[in-house]
């Protein structure tokens, strides 16, 4: 563990504040599921413990929302102490079947969801008549290719309009394995290489989890955006239309919380129609539960925080928006009373 992890570590003064606001510890109620406990669990691997089952729940459990680290009174960095625990249990060969998984099927299909079927058919022909070299590429993501094709083909649809073009042969960003503490070197070679092929000075992405990736974990710094950023900036010039509907937001832990993309989720809703806030928002917004390759690993627990999540959604609302899929894919595990939204669903809404 090197020193930034460790004096980290030392920072944690064990006040529990953590224990008040952590998702998983509200479910499980073990201190072991606080970020308290897994800071002991991480510096006792730091020590050459070995893992056994209760170590790994500790550790894996965590959806690396960031709430605990926004709050720390002291300054502490859980999450990246949390990571870099899993990377060097993963080092000594210590894993569970689902890290194990993510990290097999994303290195040889390139997606951790298991697909071999063509990645980028959701373009459809057009592929054929994309531009290689643009100024902008749109990143469209695992769960945007493979579980979303149809949303995908909408949002480029919007966004080649503005002269944005794609990877050829885009694979997965790398941060399911970067979360759960595996190395994602060969597929960030791989986006990187095309990126540069293309020419482009900017990433647009839909998925809060590549924007995460793309922007903080790259090798080479590179400007990225999220579609929401990307479209707010140019909604004088798409064709709008007031709704009459109430919506609330959710803010993904990976696109807010981490990153500060806020404003421009909201900068569109507001162009549409009425926004009404859950009662955590913006930097105190509420994990949908499916994080840190949690939904993966442990599906129980992840269902049931993004039913505690999904408990804010105010009475009077339409429609609960969010602009993440891997978010939308969980809190519609939920059963929302209201259905769930991509923005860019309620962007087609208006412009239909």
């Amino acid at each position: 563990m090197n020193g930034y992890n460790m004096r980290s570590i030392l920072k944690c003064v064990r006040c529990g504040t953590c224990r008040s606001l952590c998702p998983v510890f509200d479910v499980v109620g073990w201190e072991s599921a606080s970020s308290r406990g897994r800071m002991l669990v991480a510096h006792g691997i730091s020590q050459g413990m070995d893992a056994d089952e209760g170590v790994f729940k500790s550790l894996n459990t965590c959806t690396t929302c960031g709430l605990c680290e926004q709050t720390c009174p002291s300054g502490a960095s859980p999450v990246k102490v949390i990571e870099n625990a899993r990377h060097q249990l993963v080092l000594r060969g210590k894993m569970t079947d689902a890290q194990r998984s993510l990290r097999s099927e994303a290195l040889e299909k390139g997606n951790p969801l298991g697909e071999a079927t063509e990645r980028m058919s959701w373009l459809g022909d057009s592929k054929k008549h994309l531009p290689q070299k643009a100024d902008y590429v749109f990143f469209a993501g695992c769960l945007g290719s493979y579980r979303y094709p149809e949303l995908t083909k909408r949002t480029f649809e919007i966004l080649k309009k503005f002269g944005v073009t794609v990877l050829q042969d885009e694979v997965c960003c790398g941060s399911p394995l970067l979360r759960t503490g595996s190395d994602p070197s060969d597929l960030i070679s791989n986006n990187l290489e095309q990126i540069k092929q293309s020419g482009a000075h900017t990433i647009i992405t839909g998925c809060a989890g590549c924007y995460t990736a793309l922007k903080n974990d790259y090798p080479e710094k590179m400007s990225v955006i999220h579609v929401s950023e990307f479209l707010a900036e140019r909604l004088a010039e798409m064709d709008i239309s007031k709704l009459d509907l109430k919506v609330t937001y959710h803010d993904p832990c990976h696109l807010g919380r981490c990153n500060g993309v806020f404003d421009a989720p909201r900068q569109i809703i507001g162009s549409i129609c009425d926004l009404e806030e859950m009662k955590s928002n913006r930097e105190k917004s509420k994990c949908c539960g499916a994080g840190g390759g949690v939904l993966k690993g442990y599906p129980d627990i992840s269902l049931a925080i993004s039913k505690s999540r999904l408990e804010e959604i105010p009475k009077d609302v339409d429609y609960l928006v969010t602009a993440c899929p891997l978010c939308r894919t969980n809190l519609k595990r939920g059963n929302p009373a209201v259905g769930v939204l991509d923005i860019i669903d309620l962007l087609e809404m208006a412009m239909g």
